[in-house]
């Protein structure tokens, strides 16, 4: 079975937010700055959200459906009271 490659030009137009959403940059946006408003500048900055209908193929180009499960350590239950007992009998000792 070969290797599952990302597209490397998807990688370089696309950005993955930390909630997992597609992010594009928005066309005009490259020069003749001068003649163009502020606020249509301003506009210019944000970049917008990938369009719903291609969010599944842009996951394919960026290969983020098919990446490994992380593996979760579990995590100790501690009894805070058994906690809270064992420090006051360590006082207790210390102190009589």
């Amino acid at each position: 079975m070969p290797k599952i490659k990302t597209n490397k030009t998807a990688v370089k137009r696309f950005k993955i937010t930390g909630t997992g959403k597609i992010t594009r940059r928005k066309s005009h946006n490259n020069h003749q700055f001068l003649h163009k408003r502020k606020s249509a500048r301003r506009r210019l900055e944000h970049e917008p959200e990938v369009f719903q209908g291609e969010q599944k193929r842009m996951r394919r180009l960026l290969i983020l459906g098919q990446t490994k499960a992380k593996v979760v350590k579990p995590v100790e239950k501690v009894d805070k009271v058994a906690l809270a007992a064992e420090a006051r009998a360590t006082l207790v000792s210390m102190l009589g």
